[in-house]
């Protein structure tokens, strides 16, 4: 199990069917707001593969938003859940986010997930809303760079 950032267009497609079958095809998202101006490589993202056994099996991405580092479209696919992979993801885009030197990362966890942050140091600071037709819950953390 590890995890790398993606620097080529075919390693992005691999991130971007991940994210299909997640969020569009189990999730039942619409693939029109799946992907946006943020899924480009450039300066202005950061994406990330997750492997298991080799195989890329989940993904996420880092921004910055208004001084914090926000980490965005963070899914694993279904049969490799239960394998600690989430947390690889959240500490690979925290790392990234402390190499930007950013003291804060925030999201918007959908509200099934809110233990799973929670656990990983992450406070609810909203209010439960409506995001991509899904409830979600803003969530921050503060990083201790070391």
């Amino acid at each position: 199990m590890d995890s790398k950032r993606i620097t080529t267009e075919n390693d992005l497609k691999i991130a971007f069917h991940i994210r299909k079958e997640v969020f569009v095809e189990e999730q039942g998202f619409q693939l029109e707001i799946e992907f946006d101006e943020f899924d480009a490589l450039n300066a202005s993202s950061e994406h990330i593969l997750v492997y298991y056994n080799e195989k890329p099996v989940g993904t996420g991405r880092l921004r910055v938003v208004d001084g914090f580092g926000k980490l965005e479209r963070i899914c694993i696919l279904e049969p490799y859940r239960k394998f600690g992979l989430g947390k690889i993801i959240i500490k690979t885009l925290e790392e990234i986010a402390m190499e930007k030197e950013l003291s804060k990362v925030k999201l918007h966890g959908q509200t099934q997930a809110e233990g799973f942050y929670k656990k990983l140091g992450y406070q609810a600071s909203s209010d439960v809303f409506m995001e991509d037709g899904g409830p979600h819950l803003l969530m921050i953390k503060e990083l201790m760079n070391e």
